[in-house]
C-alpha cells in the first residue's frame, strides 16, 4: 500500500520512538525489525468499516486508532502482537510475522460483533396495587381533540373571537369606500349633524325609558 505524506511522518516519528525505547535495552533484548503496519477493521459479516476502532501493541503504550473507513497505520516490530477492540466487538489479537523482507507491511482485520443478552426488566410508576388502584380510579382523562374543537366552536366563544377579531384587508377597504363616498355626498355643503335630528331623539328618549341605559 503506497505512503501517503501524513503516514509517512508519522511512520518517522515512530521509528524514533522505537529506536530510543530499544537503545535502553541489551542487543539480546531487542525486538525486530520496525515496519510500518497499516490495514483495514471490518465486520465479519457485513465487511462494513469498524469506526475508531482502538489498534494497539500488547504489552506497551504504543498504539493508533482506525479512521471513519476503518483505516489504520502504525509503526511497530515484527513479532509484536496487536490488539484490536471496539465497543460492542470481540477483542482480536494479531501477531505480525518475523519472516517480513520489507520495511511495510498491510493487513484486513475482521472482528466479530459481541451480542450480550440482557433478562428482561419491567419498571412499574407504583411500587403496590393499592397505589395503582388509586391512581387508576382518580386519574383525569384528558380530552380529544373533538372536545376542543366542540369548545372552540360553542356559540358564546364564537361570539367573544368576533368581537375581539379586527378587520381584514376587505372590510378595511369597504370602511374606507364608505367614508369617501360620504365625503362626495356630501361635497359643498355640511354634512347633518344627529344632534338636531328629532328621529334621533325619539330613538334615545324611548331607549332611555327602557332603561338601556342602566348599568347591569
Amino acid at each position: 500500500m503506497p505512503l501517503k505524506s501524513k503516514h509517512l511522518i508519522l511512520f518517522l516519528i515512530g521509528c524514533v520512538l522505537l529506536l530510543q525505547g530499544a537503545g535502553n535495552t541489551s542487543g539480546k533484548d531487542r525486538p525486530g525489525r520496525v515496519i510500518q503496519f497499516s490495514g483495514l477493521v471490518l465486520t465479519g459479516d457485513s465487511l462494513e468499516p469498524v469506526s475508531y476502532a482502538t489498534v494497539y501493541v500488547k504489552g506497551t503504550q504504543r498504539g493508533t486508532v482506525s479512521d471513519y473507513n476503518g483505516f489504520f497505520s502504525l509503526p511497530v516490530y515484527t513479532s509484536d502482537t496487536l490488539r484490536f477492540s471496539s465497543v460492542g466487538y470481540k477483542e482480536v489479537y494479531y501477531t505480525v510475522p518475523d519472516t517480513l523482507t520489507q520495511n511495510r507491511y498491510s493487513a484486513i482485520q475482521l472482528m466479530s460483533k459481541d451480542t450480550i443478552h440482557l433478562p428482561e426488566t419491567v419498571i412499574y410508576p407504583w411500587p403496590t396495587r393499592e397505589q395503582f388502584r388509586h391512581a387508576f380510579i382518580h386519574t383525569e382523562v384528558p380530552d380529544d381533540d373533538y372536545d376542543y374543537a366542540m369548545r372552540n366552536l360553542a356559540r358564546a366563544e364564537m361570539k367573544d373571537r368576533m368581537e375581539e377579531m379586527p378587520m381584514d384587508g376587505s372590510m378595511n377597504f369597504r370602511h374606507q369606500m364608505n367614508q369617501q363616498a360620504n365625503r362626495l355626498y356630501y361635497a359643498g355643503q355640511r354634512p347633518p349633524m344627529r344632534i338636531f335630528d328629532p328621529l334621533a331623539w325619539g330613538e334615545f328618549i324611548k331607549a332611555w325609558r327602557e332603561g338601556r341605559f342602566r348599568r347591569q
